[in-house]
């Protein structure tokens, strides 16, 4: 009898690990290291070269950009933050695997460097998406370098240029006052981030709209009430054939309710918005160099819309990022 529970529960473990093994392969980091490798030179081909490197002279890194890129990215998906956690904890066991990983310092610099690339990489994996688009939603969400207090004292940004330092700003949907910048993002009607930009926390959500007609014509855009103005919208309609549209205030003269499909449709942007807060963790912030935190903006982006693209070619919502790789 004791013999035959033993066999038992030795056939029970084995069952689970295996089931555990098959259904968690994907929360590997290596694994998704080299989905997103993958993923990454299917859309670099116009930008780097066979070995994966920008074409340029001097001497050539066994670790490629893309590698780079791909780690970056990687790390992301996974709410890694810290490049020294990164490092010393996740990347331990796979260094075999990884054979020409280059050092921590290494990849904080390469990182900053390759975030032009990724950024290419990302507009073209949108544009995979869905690149037909002729209905946009725009807002901004604001991006806390450090605490109002602390504000006075934050030395990024200051030893550049100067247009790129933080400053302070006020949210009025969280109806708090805030030092950082304020990020602008455009989202399709599936939910895929076109273009997004970055400014200091203290410029007007309007102007934002005025880098958008350089970009977009001939389309429908909605706004919240931070993007009401009867002149911008005349502006954009005029020189670039962008209808923008705004729920109205209760105190502007002929008020209509807004519309329920545009409230539930306007949502798609508050989502993608929560998910980079969530996921990947878009408001914690531990850069100490403006670049340095352009570059992390920009691969948390990237990330996301890789997942969505996983989640398009397997035929699943692009919304459940989550559970992409799974």
């Amino acid at each position: 009898m004791f013999k035959k529970l033993c066999i038992s529960l030795i056939f029970s473990n084995l069952v689970v690990i295996k089931l555990l093994s098959s259904n968690h392969r994907m929360h590997n980091l290596y694994t998704k290291f080299v989905k997103f490798l993958e993923i990454c030179k299917q859309f670099s081909n116009k930008f780097v070269n066979e070995a994966g490197n920008i074409p340029r002279r001097g001497p050539v890194s066994k670790f490629s950009e893309l590698e780079v890129v791909a780690l970056s990215l990687a790390a992301e998906s996974e709410s890694i933050d810290s490049e020294n956690w990164l490092f010393e904890s996740k990347l331990k066991g796979y260094k075999c695997k990884i054979p020409n990983l280059i050092s921590r310092r290494q990849f904080n610099d390469r990182r900053k460097s390759t975030a032009g690339l990724c950024e290419k990489i990302r507009r073209q994996i949108a544009m995979a998406i869905d690149g037909r688009e002729d209905f946009f939603f725009v807002d901004s969400k604001p991006i806390e370098v450090c605490r109002v207090a602390r504000g006075r004292r934050c030395r990024m940004g200051r030893t550049g240029d100067f247009s790129q330092t933080p400053d302070f700003g006020y949210c009025a949907s969280q109806n708090t006052y805030y030092f950082g910048y304020k990020l602008h993002a455009v989202c399709g009607l599936s939910g895929v981030i076109h273009s997004y930009d970055l400014s200091k926390a203290s410029v007007d959500d309007r102007k934002f709209m005025k880098d958008v007609k350089l970009v977009y014509h001939y389309c429908n855009m909605y706004g919240d009430k931070g993007y009401i103005g009867a002149d911008i919208q005349l502006d954009l309609f005029e020189t670039a054939h962008i209808r923008l549209e705004c729920p109205y205030r209760v105190n502007q003269k002929n008020w209509k309710p807004t519309l329920i499909p545009f409230a539930k449709a306007r949502k798609r942007i508050e989502t993608l918005f929560s998910q980079l807060t969530g996921q990947f963790l878009i408001i914690r912030n531990y850069a100490t160099m403006t670049n340095g935190l352009f570059a992390r903006i920009i691969g948390k982006i990237s990330a996301l819309t890789v997942l969505q693209y996983v989640n398009y070619i397997n035929n699943k919502p692009i919304g459940r990022i989550k559970y992409a790789l799974n």
